[in-house]
């Protein structure tokens, strides 16, 4: 445990050794918000979407910043070692937030369970923990968790949640090319992925059963909320007066929970809009 621990801190120093590099300097008219939540970023893989997720850490400061899950995909790097610069980008911008006084917690999903083996430690000022409970600034309490537990698929049959990840990337794969020739012919992003989900009856119900389960856990718990991921599929309704909320994913929908400083939610979906906008506004930086 002893050698896991100093290697898990080299690994977090390494990323730390160049930060000059990657200044937080966040442009003047930001509006800062209280708490962040994201998952599923999938670091380590194709499919990730690092460069916008950039954009939006830069341009979104926060006091807190909630990691809910599969922020790095192992099950993918053990397979084959995929990591460009902007991944490594991504975890220089999450440490130096941490270094700078947000709030940073980690709650290790399935696909970056090698971070479980680290809980109740911190690394680089980011705090491992099972699961977390977040109090609104309006006095709710939520409870926060990546969610992969209430999934009997990767509970019971780890093997067939295997297939299902490479049988999703693939379909990732499609998508990339699918949506290279859409933007060739000025047609905005589509998720083939998500298209499918919405199709077919057994995948819509086990997200329905999800959220009930999660849901119904977070009433057990004592709490008004639930804040999780890990089936990429952005939410946030009402369930038997439980405030459910998923986070979604930065694959294909690239989205966030916000809260505000009112302790009022959000969910934020960084579009094409949005990186016309920062290309726009960083380009009347570099000419000014």
């Amino acid at each position: 445990m002893r050698a896991a621990l100093g290697a898990m801190e080299s690994w977090t120093q390494g990323f730390q050794s160049d930060g000059a590099e990657y200044e937080d300097e966040h442009p003047a008219g930001n509006k800062r918000y209280r708490t962040i939540f994201i998952s599923d970023v999938h670091l380590g893989t194709p499919g990730c979407q690092a460069e916008p997720l950039l954009e939006f850490l830069r341009t979104h400061p926060s006091d807190y910043l909630y990691l809910v899950g599969d922020i790095i995909d192992g099950w993918q790097l053990r397979r084959r070692w995929y990591w460009p610069q902007a991944h490594n980008d991504v975890v220089q911008k999450l440490l130096r937030r941490a270094r700078k006084g947000c709030k940073v917690i980690f709650v290790p999903g399935n696909h970056d369970e090698f971070a479980r083996g680290f809980i109740g430690h911190q690394f680089g000022g980011i705090d491992v923990v099972d699961d977390a409970v977040h109090v609104l600034a309006d006095g709710r309490r939520l409870w926060v968790t990546h969610g992969d537990y209430f999934d009997g698929v990767i509970q019971c049959a780890k093997w067939l949640a295997f297939v299902g990840d490479n049988l999703y990337e693939f379909t990732l794969k499609l998508n990339r090319h699918l949506n290279y020739l859409r933007a060739r012919l000025g047609l905005p992003y589509w998720s083939l992925s998500g298209y499918l989900k919405n199709k077919v009856k057994k995948a819509l119900n086990f997200i329905t059963d999800f959220e009930v389960a999660v849901a119904n856990e977070a009433r057990k718990r004592g709490h008004q909320g639930v804040v999780c991921g890990h089936i990429h599929r952005a939410e946030m309704r009402d369930i038997n007066g439980i405030l459910y909320c998923n986070d979604g994913d930065w694959v294909e929908s690239r989205s966030a929970l916000i809260e505000h400083l009112d302790g009022r939610l959000e969910l934020f979906e960084w579009t094409v809009a949005h990186e016309v906008r920062e290309t726009a506004q960083n380009a009347t930086v570099a000419t000014a």
